[in-house]
């Protein structure tokens, strides 16, 4: 595969060090990444700082301009991209390229929005409430979407007028270096930087005195982490965390078309998707039916290497999560009935078979906590109230959905649920023109729309 580059200063300059990046498909090194020394963090850091007076400085058409040159060169590059995504993160080629589609949608998007100059009415004083730039953004990248999740941060903070360190996942950095190398010559030195870690330089950056706002996109825990290094220096923080999002199916739904929906929602990307149906609650008027269709479906599901063209889910991303998700099968055989799946795939790669757990309930592994894979808990409930109160039941809040026929009962109930976004008969619809952001301890703060926008401002009052 080509050299990849750390891009430091508007310079692609090898790692101090190396590490290797594995095709989950076939558990082979594809190639060995650069990874950044702590004294190159810093260089990236230093190489924000000094890029950000100028960059702050011009005007937002000229940022504009950038993000849709950036937007382009991602489309031009998109069948490049695409592959790059599939050999490290391990996803249908198909979804791949439409994660390359969505990140170039994303930065054209931002390049519509506007920064707001408010004046505020009063008799006794002129107000005027500008929204101006932090300083340097640290972005740090999750392994299951390793190019869109650079859309949900950097066309926001270019437009603001921040500038940017990106900080990859080690699994899957090899997309985000060759954006940045694409990328590299849109935009002046300093204003993007791109370094890889092996997941010990996160401390250091979300630390570091230079930054002034940290997006990060990950775990809870480290998230919390995140939110401790950034306390001593009083960081910015957009935090998008852990979710263990539910689907409470109404005794109304029809069990087929729901299924296949849900289905689609809990197991699109081998279920590593912050945002994928984690748990399933189902009226027992309906339950034997729902189980019976949802097990079809996984039963009917291709499990391979992403660039075969039959192929509906790849393998999990990383050894660490494939080990951790055999953990899983074992508890989830043992506190409830697997109708589904429940085995690995023998052979090279990180490959599960798509499970459905039946009989099962609150109180155990798999339904209580963020599982991030193909292992889907159905849940059975004879009362709607008692459902909702269940439902809520738990440290997560980031998505859930409600699904019935009858969609203005449907939204009686979303609104009964505590989450960042519920949806009616769809879930994890994201658009970047609707903002989206955790409950509890799955987030802080917003990505996306006017207000992610806002999220990389620093409001000043002029009052005279």
């Amino acid at each position: 595969m080509n050299d990849y580059n750390l891009l430091i200063d508007g310079k692609l300059v090898p790692g101090a060090l190396t590490l290797p990046v594995i095709n989950p498909a076939t558990e082979e090194v594809v190639t060995h990444a650069p990874r950044a020394s702590r004294g190159q963090l810093d260089e990236a850091v230093n190489a924000a700082a000094e890029a950000f007076p100028a960059w702050a400085q011009t005007s937002v058409d000229e940022r504009r301009d950038a993000l849709t040159a950036i937007a382009k060169v991602v489309t031009d590059n998109s069948d490049e991209l695409a592959e790059l995504i599939t050999v490290e993160q391990g996803k249908p080629l198909r979804e791949a390229r439409r994660e390359v589609g969505g990140t170039a949608a994303f930065f054209r998007y931002a390049a519509t929005l506007e920064i707001p100059e408010t004046t505020i009415a009063d008799p006794d004083r002129d107000v005027v409430v500008e929204q101006l730039p932090l300083g340097p953004v640290a972005a740090i990248i999750p392994w299951n979407f390793p190019l869109f999740t650079i859309a949900f941060k950097l066309p926001w903070a270019l437009l603001a007028g921040n500038t940017v360190v990106v900080k990859p996942a080690p699994t899957t950095p090899l997309t985000t270096l060759r954006f940045g190398e694409l990328v590299a010559p849109l935009l002046p030195a300093g204003v993007l930087n791109i370094i890889v870690d092996d997941n010990d330089l996160g401390d250091a950056l979300t630390s570091h005195p230079a930054i002034r706002k940290v997006s990060f996109t990950g775990s809870t825990q480290t998230g919390a982490r995140v939110m401790a290094g950034a306390s001593a220096t009083v960081k910015r923080l957009t935090l998008e965390l852990g979710g263990n999002d539910c689907a409470l199916v109404l005794p109304d739904a029809d069990p087929e078309p729901v299924a296949d929906s849900i289905f689609r929602a809990a197991f699109t990307n081998n279920g590593q998707v912050c945002l994928a149906i984690k748990r399933v609650y189902v009226h027992r008027a309906n339950y034997d039916a729902f189980v019976a269709a949802l097990a079809t479906r996984a039963e009917a599901s291709v499990v391979g290497d992403g660039h075969q063209e039959t192929t509906d889910l790849g393998p999990v991303q990383n050894a660490k999560q494939y080990q951790k998700l055999l953990g899983l099968l074992e508890s989830a055989a043992r506190d409830g009935r697997i109708v589904a799946g429940g085995t690995a795939i023998d052979g090279p790669g990180y490959f599960l078979r798509p499970t459905i757990v039946a009989d099962i309930a609150e109180g155990t592994e798999i339904v209580d906590d963020e599982q991030f894979g193909p292992i889907l808990p159905v849940v059975v409930y004879d009362d709607l109230d008692d459902a909702v109160k269940r439902v809520n039941n738990t440290t997560f809040g980031l998505g859930a959905s409600v699904w019935s026929s009858d969609v203005t009962r449907a939204r009686e109930v979303a609104r009964r649920i505590d989450a960042g976004t519920v949806w009616v008969n769809k879930h994890a619809d994201l658009a970047p023109h609707v903002p989206f952001g955790g409950a509890k301890l799955s987030g802080v703060g917003v990505e996306f729309g006017q207000q992610g926008l806002l999220e990389f401002t620093q409001r000043r009052v002029i009052s005279s």
